[in-house]
Order: structure tokens, then sequence, then C-alpha cells
């Protein structure tokens, strides 16, 4: 596998980063995770603003261009031959004196690997199970959480539920609301409204959560954001999960309380209008354009052809 490393390509094995980098001494890096159809990179304007914004708060010097990111991706695509592909692109404050600084990190590193994918049309229908953590969803260290190298919440979250990918653990917040998943955030659904947790209980703002919102709404959900109990959740017709990977996830079941597979109808109609969109949306509020815009959008993207 090939990985892009500050403006190279290299083995993986191969590429370095400096002792003194201080993504890694003091976890001052971003990163975002999103998918790649069929040459297409969904949303990527929204997962760059949010890192763009978030970068500001690590005082890393970066500016968001789509077309010097393309770049970088479309090279790390021919390296590795592939079309379909999951993405992690991080940048990271770069290497600096031992020591917290109170200076710009001007000379940040850029890090993206990737992990090949099936395509589109091969993608099964996933579901999974859900259990409440003991762990508390930990607060954040900004106003808002940011997607940073500082992940051990996540992880001892993760420990709890094990390595059955097919289990997701929900985090509370200490006074008990529901939060977030270790690598997804949640809705559910009761009648024709929407559930899911606000930004105050310290959760993630995903790229892949705010598109749905979005979806949903269109659709004629009423979405409600807000501090719930993990028995809001018990008491759901449905409930799914989001991230920019797995897409939308329906639950099977939450702890001991189960969803009725017949009941999913919010999250089949969002998956089926989150298919529609994958392969040539750059951010959400695109969505909201004339269906000859989209359609030109669809003819124009095809591939790695910007």
């Amino acid at each position: 596998m090939y990985v892009y490393i500050n403006g190279e390509v290299q083995e993986a094995g191969d590429a370095r980063l400096s002792v003194f980098e201080h993504g890694f001494m003091y976890g001052l890096g971003l990163f975002e995770t999103f998918r790649i159809y069929n040459g297409h990179p969904f949303l990527l304007d929204d997962h760059f603003r949010r890192m763009e914004d978030g970068l500001r708060w690590m005082n890393i010097a970066w500016t968001y261009d789509r077309e010097v990111v393309l770049s970088q991706l479309q090279v790390l695509m021919e390296a590795n031959g592939w079309n379909n592909a999951y993405v992690r692109y991080n940048i990271s404050a770069g290497p600096a004196d031992s020591g917290i600084s109170t200076e710009v990190y001007d000379n940040p590193v850029v890090i993206i690997y990737m992990k090949p994918l099936p395509a589109p049309e091969d993608m099964d229908e996933p579901s999974k199970t859900a259990e409440f953590l003991s762990t508390f969803r930990n607060t954040p260290e900004t106003p808002e959480r940011l997607k940073s190298h500082h992940y051990l919440n996540n992880i001892v979250g993760k420990r709890e539920t094990g390595a059955d990918p097919g289990v997701e653990g929900l985090f509370l917040t200490e006074r008990g609301a529901v939060a977030e998943g270790v690598v997804s955030n949640i809705f559910w659904r009761r009648g024709g409204t929407l559930y899911t947790p606000s930004s105050e209980t310290g959760i993630l703002q995903g790229v892949t959560r705010s598109f749905v919102m979005e979806l949903a709404q269109a659709h004629g959900y009423y979405v409600r954001e807000g501090r719930f109990s993990a028995d809001h959740v018990y008491r759901a017709e449905e409930a799914f999960l989001t991230n920019s990977v797995q897409e939308i996830v329906p639950l099977e079941a939450v702890g001991t309380s189960r969803y009725k597979e017949e009941q999913r109808t919010a999250s089949r109609l969002l998956r089926k209008g989150y298919a529609a969109y994958r392969c040539f949306l750059w951010k959400a509020v695109e969505m909201k354009e004339p269906e000859r815009e989209k359609e030109r959008g669809r003819n124009e993207q095809q591939g790695f052809s910007f």
C-alpha cells in the first residue's frame, strides 16, 4: 500500500516522521475520514471546511484548496490502483522544538492513506447492534469537539464492546444524556420525528450526520436535536448510526431492546437518498440545487476528471 506524506508517495513501510513532530508529541493534529465513490470524494468541501475550522484552534496554518487536495488524492489513487476507497487525510502540526509552543505552526505535515472499498453497486445493506457504555463521553477541550489525534476516550469505549465490528458502543455523558457512538453519530425515530443528540452533549458534529439531517428534512421528517436519556432510544421504533465510511447503518438492537426490520422506514429511505448523491456531491448545500444541476454534475464528475 502506498501513502502520501508531504508531497511524496511512498510505500507505507518506508514513510517516516520526525520524533519531534508535535502531532506525535502533543496530539496537535486533525484528520478527516471520507469515502471515494467511483473516483468522486463525497462531500469533500464539507469535510475540509470542518478541518480548516478545527486547525485554527490548534494554531496550525493551513487553507483548504479543493484543487490541491484533489491532486493529492489523484496521485495516491493512481499509485494504489483504486477507484473506490476509504481515505484518512491527516494534518499534523509538524516538527518543532521540544516544549509546548504558542507560535503558529506554519509547516504542517500532510499524511494521507487509503484502503480499498467495494464499488457503490456492490455494496450490501449493513446492520449492527449497539450497547451503552460504562465509559462516559469525555468533555471536549474546545467549544466544539474536534476530530483530533487525541482518541483515547474512543479507544477505551471500543475495548468495552470488543473487536466485533458488528457491535457499536454508545457513549452517555456524565449526566446520562445519549451522546454518540465510538465511531458514529446516532439517530432514532418515533413516528415522523427523527431524534439525534445535540452538540451540547459534546459529540463530534459529523459531516454525514449533518447531511442526513438535511436529507431527512427534505423527505418530510422533523429532526429534533437535544439531550435525551437512554430510555428514549429504547422506546424508539427504529434507530441507526451514521458515519462517512459506513454511511447509514440500521440497528437491530440497543442492549435488550430490539427493532423490527419492517420498521426501518426512515433508514431505508435515507439510504436510498444517500446513494443518489454520493457519486457527485461536493457539499450538502448542493443537494438543494435544481435537478438539472445535479445531472450536470453526474455527467461531469466521472472518475478523476475533475
